[in-house]
Formats: structure tokens, sequence, C-alpha cells
């Protein structure tokens, strides 16, 4: 198996645990981040417009929940072959949780220093009324997706042996 496929594998992998843990924690009340937005977001960028007054009150557009939940993997997958590039790709051969940890809690600058402030949330969610609680859930969410990374990359390890 390539080291390409291997590293596409570990981000659909490490995504998904992502979002099993989102779905427990809405599950018990905890509200994440609406998919729905971030591909309101993306769609309102080929029409030229990176940043709102709030992506919530942006005009909403045909198939932004579609478009949400692939940028969503996109994204896990681009931050795997990026901890792959970092690390270098014997980690996939052997991987070890401390790299993947570290690597997913530094994902955590996305959305506090770019899809944060261009929803109009503010910098890290300054301007959203709990923004303690918000950087303290990316938090959690970014380390179990780092986890994820690992998880993944551990049991294709193992099926790779």
């Amino acid at each position: 198996m390539s080291t390409l496929f291997k590293t596409l594998i570990v981000g659909v992998g490490a995504t998904v645990v992502m979002d099993v843990f989102t779905f427990l924690l809405n599950l018990i009340g905890i509200k994440t981040l609406d998919y729905r937005l971030l591909g309101r977001w993306v769609g309102h960028m080929f029409k030229g417009r990176f940043s709102h007054q709030t992506i919530v009150d942006s005009l909403p557009l045909p198939y932004e929940q579609l478009i949400g939940w692939f940028t969503h993997y996109a994204i896990g997958i681009s931050f795997s072959f990026l901890l792959v590039a970092v690390v270098g790709d014997k980690w996939l051969e052997s991987p070890s949780p401390l790299p993947a940890l570290v690597f997913g809690i530094v994902t955590i600058v996305a959305p506090f220093f770019l899809m944060q402030p261009a929803f109009g949330f503010g910098l890290a969610a300054s301007n959203l009324p709990d923004p303690g609680k918000v950087r303290m859930l990316s938090f959690v969410i970014h380390a179990v997706f780092g986890m994820g990374l690992y998880l993944s990359a551990f049991l294709l390890a193992l099926r790779t042996r």
C-alpha cells in the first residue's frame, strides 16, 4: 500500500473519530460546529466573499451541507498529509501517539485564526457569548482528532504488517 493511500486513510479515519466524538457531544446537548456553516463559508468564497459579519446571518446556499461535509473531510485529509510531511512517512509504519496528539492540538490554529474570524466569530471565538467554552471545546475536539490520527495509523499499521 502506498504512502499516499495510507495517509489518505489516516486522514479519513481521524476525521471519522472526530465526528463520532462530536456526535456524542451533540447527544448530550453540547453543540459543535454545524458543517452547513462551513459549506456556506466555502460556497460564498466562490462568489468572492471570504469573511462575514456573522456566517449565521449570511445568505444560505444550495448544497451548503454537502459542501461543508466535503470540506471538513478534505481538511482532515490535508492535515494528515501535513503530519506525515512533518514527521516522515516512517511514522505510518510505526506510529506513536505523541506526534499525532501534538499535531492535532496545533491544528486548532485553523479555526482560531482563520475560520472563526472569517465566520464573524472573532479571533479565537472572542465575539461569541462564551469564548472560553468554545476555545476549550475546540481544544478537546482537536486533541481527539490528533488521537484519531494515531489510532487510524496504528490500526492501519497492524493491518499492513
